[in-house]
């Protein structure tokens, strides 16, 4: 059974720092690309950012640019993304995501095959 778990979310002030995890059981990540998708309430999900199998390739949204950073662990088969200088405009449920082996990044949330339940980022003013 494949399954994507998020941690580290939380209530956070403007400014501040916030990073989460993305652990993998079920399927071997380092085969995969894996990406951050968030969804604030009443809007569609939004990309954030996507790191290759091999973890030398990234993408992230222009809204995110500069302040977010994905990286891997492919030994612990986790997934890692660092937020910084948050916004309350960040605020949002953070979904992780893998799509299917051997596939490359993909900024298009529909192309994720597998999907954690979210972990919940509260950015205060």
């Amino acid at each position: 059974q494949v399954q994507l778990v998020e941690s580290g979310g939380g209530l956070v002030q403007a400014g501040g720092s916030v990073r989460l995890s993305c652990a993998a059981s079920g399927l071997t990540c380092s085969t995969r690309a894996v990406g951050w998708v968030r969804q604030a309430p009443g809007k569609e999900r939004e990309f954030v950012a996507a790191i290759s199998w091999t973890g030398d390739s990234t993408s992230s949204a222009d809204s995110v640019k500069g302040r977010f950073t994905i990286s891997r662990d492919n030994a612990k088969n986790t997934v890692f993304l660092q937020m910084n200088s948050l916004k309350p405009d960040d605020t949002a449920v953070y979904y992780c995501a893998a799509r299917a082996a051997w596939v490359g990044v993909t900024v298009s949330a529909a192309g994720y095959s597998y999907w954690g339940q979210g972990t919940q980022v509260t950015v205060s003013s």
